[in-house]
């Protein structure tokens, strides 16, 4: 281990500080935000639409900027520096990769080409060799039968295959996810869920997944947060998290029968729609 991984060993690869989200300079979004993701770890990002997932996940990456959303007040750190409100190229330089909701590929080119993408920093390519791809085979053997095929015409799970291989070529030191199970059949929901387990562990590579499907999320997960109205009302290591009647009431639907809402004490989480 060199000096500067010794040194960074027990920072937080990302930490938000009291962070305070807002679009437009007007509209809030996220309020008084504190969480960390430690160095190896994967991170659940829970909670309803419209709580905050998404935003924080782009206020990391540098993507919200580009939707007129700024950190207000508060701090983003990464590896120890500031980088608050940092353009999307800085955080893709620091080695921040961020797979957008809805599986972005590029339709019209084939999968070898998308796989190319991953090869770009800045516009311009880092470098070119199919032994890059030699990663993302290695947890997506699939892909190499379907180099010479248009994006557009692969199935839902291919394309999620796709885009998480194409951001392991970037090589990432944090990977942001946002909805990979959303639209995929729940045995694909399984092996995505493993095989990210898989990369997590082997390559080092830190990970938040803000994910609906909060039983395979917490399975995978080291620690998690639950989110409500840009606020976050729960946070514990995952495996605390899924004992939480709480949790297991509105997320895990694994209640037990006796349970009632009104038995549940010190509970902050209500539905939105109650």
């Amino acid at each position: 281990m060199s000096a500067e991984q010794e040194s960074l060993a027990d920072v937080p690869v990302v930490e938000l500080d009291n962070a305070e989200i807002v679009y437009d300079r007007h509209f809030l979004a996220v309020q008084g935000v504190s969480m960390e993701a430690e160095r190896g770890d994967i991170v659940a990002l829970l909670g309803p639409n419209g709580a905050g997932k998404s935003t924080i996940l782009k206020m990391i990456s540098g993507i919200g900027l580009t939707e007129r959303g700024e950190v207000s007040r508060g701090s983003v750190y990464f590896e120890g520096d500031d980088v608050t409100n940092a353009s999307t190229n800085e955080m893709v330089d620091r080695g921040v990769t961020h797979i957008l909701e809805g599986r972005r590929t590029f339709p019209d080119l084939t999968v070898e080409e998308n796989l190319r993408c991953g090869l770009y920093r800045g516009g311009r390519r880092v470098r070119y060799d199919k032994s890059d791809y030699e990663l993302a085979f290695e947890y997506f053997p699939q892909l190499e039968d379907l180099l010479d095929v248009q994006a557009g015409y692969t199935s839902g799970g291919e394309q999620q295959m796709l885009v998480i291989a194409r951001a392991l070529i970037h090589k990432p030191k944090l990977l942001l996810l946002d909805e990979p199970s959303l639209g995929l059949a729940p045995k694909l929901v399984q092996d995505i869920f493993e095989t990210l387990r898989e990369i997590n562990r082997e390559q080092d590579i830190t990970m938040i997944i803000a994910d609906q499907n909060a039983k395979r999320t917490l399975e995978i997960a080291d620690y998690g947060y639950v989110l409500e109205n840009g606020q976050i009302e729960l946070h514990d290591p995952a495996d605390v998290l899924t004992q939480r009647e709480e949790i297991k009431e509105f997320y895990l639907g694994t209640s037990s029968e006796e349970s009632r809402y009104s038995d549940i004490r010190h509970y902050k989480i209500r539905k939105r729609w109650t």
